[in-house]
């Protein structure tokens, strides 16, 4: 049983779980219209029946010039189309697992192998019902469009194909109609491809405002009822000027455009994010690889092993270890930390603390810089993950209240004069994980001139270690789940006074230097992106954008 459903998911894989087993045998580029289905609204019977007769020729994709369509329509498919990848698999399960949960996506992924029997004994629209059907079946349509804004353009984003985004991007109007729900697809098409119209698969809603599972009328948009929904879309009298396709169920929208043009099987790279329409900066969700039905299937087979390790990981702190031997014992168990530049002393009796200004990747963040120090440190943060006391056996954490500034701010004098090293996260709670900086809030810079910039950097293989949505306290976990998890800890000279607020600086200008000094250590870009911003793009349930101080 094993053996076989191993087979069956890499088959999706090569093939992709939606692509008709006649295109297998006959060319791409060339495509006999079917009598009663092509019907071009401008043309009688007698002028159908003469054309479908004629065999339409569709040119390959790399025939078609970008120049002069401004002005001109286009009209494309999405998976095999816009994207690499032919399979829409690896974006109803993250659907599955961020908006539904484990066991929904263990049921999406064993579902596969009836599925794709389904798809290749039956319809290729009864297989595509059946796995909407698993995937969303009972969920709520805000956390299904919170994953559609905030999980997937990730993953979409990274999959984008050279020469389907070469033509699409050069047109004036934009349209991209898919099999896939519209609600998955509408928010990466419009703000990362420029989409002005998606047109795809609708689903119902109940009145308790979830998703019933079923496709809406007029079905899941495939051969004729696409070609129905480009002619509803643009009318009779301005049908595209070029539609783009990868399959046979594809032809029958495309007859109808004046020009159209087949994507063939030619291995491309992707196309850099950088040259979207829109970069991704921030995102969520738990997976770190894309969720193909094999990464799926030994991403699961590795959890009960990974939990028993992480759990194992997470509590080193009750063994009897001298604080400075914490980061040999992460070594021995996996984890990788190296700590890079020169950490200043502990501050001597009588004087004040240091304040230790980080960038913020994980929500371990914090537990490493400790370890990295080997002495206790006091991490001043708002809304703490709860599981962060247990895990660090040298940690004090002190929660702020990320509203009253005043109060904040004059705690962590407090604990400074005391002579207790602080640590800081300008950038707030929710960490950024792709190669940016969020804008630093400038309330460090008004707390002290012992200032010590730390660049904080973390690699993860499988899990991220932080979760915008469901249970926080589970962050460290994912993270220690990781087979191999590493951590970069790099501690910068200490600002001079000149510099400082003491020195006569503003709180913004030290703000913004702290920033650009960590940046060009990680060799990440400096954003603007502040933390309402941030939480408003993550939909992190519960926060108004008030974050660490």
């Amino acid at each position: 049983m094993s053996e076989a459903f191993i087979r069956a998911a890499r088959i999706i894989e090569v093939q992709t779980l939606f692509v008709p087993i006649n295109t297998l045998r006959v060319p791409h580029t060339r495509y006999q219209p079917r009598r009663g289905l092509h019907l071009h609204p401008s043309l009688s019977a007698p002028e159908h029946q003469a054309s479908s007769m004629v065999p339409r020729r569709f040119k390959p994709i790399e025939q078609c010039t970008s120049e002069g369509r401004s002005r001109q329509t286009v009209a494309a498919d999405l998976d095999g189309t816009l994207l690499l990848s032919r399979s829409a698999f690896p974006y109803y399960l993250l659907i599955a697992l961020e908006a539904g949960g484990p066991l929904r996506a263990v049921a999406l992924l064993m579902s596969v192998p009836l599925v794709y029997l389904t798809y290749v004994a039956v319809s290729e629209p009864l297989a595509v019902r059946a796995l909407l059907y698993v995937a969303v079946a009972g969920l709520r349509v805000s956390d299904v469009e919170a994953v559609a804004r905030s999980v997937l353009p990730r993953f979409y984003a990274g999959d984008v194909h050279p020469e389907g985004w070469r033509v699409f991007r050069s047109f004036g109007r934009r349209c991209v109609v898919t099999a896939s729900p519209r609600v998955m697809v509408e928010s990466f098409a419009k703000a990362f491809l420029g989409a002005d119209k998606v047109v795809g698969t609708e689903l119902e809603v109940g009145e308790d405002g979830r998703f019933t599972g079923f496709v809406a009328e007029p079905g899941v948009l495939v051969g004729e009822h696409k070609r129905r929904a480009v002619v509803r879309e643009f009318g009779d009298g301005a049908l595209p000027d070029v539609g783009m396709g990868d399959r046979e169920s594809d032809f029958d929208f495309m007859s109808i455009c004046k020009e159209g043009y087949i994507v063939t099987r030619q291995k491309y790279r992707a196309v850099p994010r950088e040259q979207l329409r829109s970069r991704v900066v921030l995102h969520d969700g738990r997976l770190a690889r894309r969720p193909t039905a094999t990464n799926t299937l030994l991403t699961f087979l590795w959890m009960p092993l990974g939990f028993a390790l992480a759990s194992l990981r997470a509590r080193l702190h009750l063994l009897p270890l001298p604080a400075r031997a914490v980061s040999y014992a992460y070594n021995l168990l996996g984890i990788k930390l190296q700590v890079r530049g020169h950490p200043p002393p502990l501050s001597g009796k009588g004087r004040p603390g240091v304040l230790f200004v980080c960038n913020h990747r994980t929500a371990l963040d914090h537990v490493m810089v400790e370890a990295a120090l080997g002495r206790k440190v006091t991490c001043v943060m708002y809304r703490a993950p709860g599981f962060s006391e247990p895990v660090s056996p040298i940690m004090a954490t002190v929660e702020a209240s990320g509203r009253e500034r005043e109060t904040d701010a004059a705690g962590v004098r407090r604990l400074l004069d005391d002579g207790s090293d602080v640590i800081v996260f300008p950038e707030g709670g929710a960490p950024c994980r792709e190669p940016f900086l969020l804008r630093f809030d400038t309330l460090f810079a008004e707390l002290s001139d012992r200032i010590v910039p730390v660049a904080i950097d973390a690699r993860e293989s499988m899990f991220h270690g932080f979760n915008g949505r469901g249970d926080r306290s589970l962050d460290p976990y994912f993270f220690f789940m990781n087979p191999r998890p590493t951590y970069q800890v790099t501690f910068l000279s200490q600002l001079p006074r000149e510099l400082t607020c003491g020195g006569g600086r503003s709180p913004a200008e030290v703000a913004s230097y702290v920033q650009k000094v960590l940046a060009a250590q990680l060799g990440f870009e400096c954003t603007g992106i502040t933390r309402k911003d941030k939480y408003g793009i993550l939909a992190v349930a519960g926060t108004d954008g008030h974050a660490c101080r």
